[in-house]
């Protein structure tokens, strides 16, 4: 089963400094049919003005991963962590018991970012942030775990939750194929370029639900960047 979810239909919010689309009810945007993806709970295509963000607020209990597509968002919390997270690469925030962070676009161009979020394994944990580099050509062809809860992805960044993030680069004609174990859920948007999974079409920053589907064939019809997330129910 492969739900195709078009950009243009999804909900979102425009606050100046911050535009945002909602693949699943977020904030101020309610879509009883869109609620999440199995253990996915948020996927927020994000457009952030230079020389703004987000100010400093809390979470807890929620995996949280940035994407960056353009531009790059700058990192601080309540931990004593910071860093600069450039297009192409990913940040991983554990909430866990608690944390408070900021995120901001010190560049003089617009970032760009999919921020995504999936429901924790367990509860209480301490809180924890990491990032890392995935330079685009590592992943060309192919889906590279960028973030993982499984421990053979030793090179993901950790996550606590039965869950993987993955990115793909594809140039046109290109396939590249992903086995889904029994009863998992996943969620693929195209950052850019056109692509076809399993006979469906997806253009850009379009969303595909997907169940019921043991391996995932992608075709791009146009150079691609792909993101992928595959969860438990």
């Amino acid at each position: 089963m492969i739900e195709r979810r078009p950009f243009e239909s999804l909900g979102g919010a425009d606050h100046g400094w911050l535009k945002a689309k909602h693949h699943f009810s977020f904030a101020g945007y309610h879509d009883p049919k869109h609620m999440g993806w199995g253990a996915l709970r948020v996927w927020n295509d994000d457009t952030i003005a230079a020389q703004t963000g987000f100010p400093p607020h809390p979470h807890a209990e929620m995996e949280i991963i940035t994407y960056v597509r353009e531009g790059a968002i700058s990192h601080k919390d309540s931990l004593g962590n910071a860093g600069r997270t450039e297009a192409g690469d990913v940040q991983v925030m554990s909430a866990g018991s608690g944390i408070t962070h900021a995120e901001y676009n010190l560049e003089s161009e617009t970032t760009r970012i999919f921020q995504i979020w999936i429901i924790p394994d367990a509860h209480g944990q301490p809180p924890a942030w990491g990032a890392r580099p995935f330079p685009k050509g590592e992943r060309s062809g192919r889906f590279v775990a960028l973030a993982s809860g499984f421990k053979e992805d030793g090179d993901a960044l950790p996550l606590r939750t039965d869950a993987r993030v993955l990115g793909a680069t594809l140039k046109a004609g290109e396939t590249a194929e992903y086995t889904m174990a029994n009863d998992r859920y996943a969620y693929l948007v195209p950052a850019t370029g056109t692509v076809e999974i399993n006979g469906v079409t997806l253009h850009a920053r379009d969303g595909a639900a997907i169940h019921d589907e043991s391996v995932l064939r992608v075709k791009a019809l146009e150079d691609a960047e792909l993101v992928l997330v595959d969860t438990a129910a």
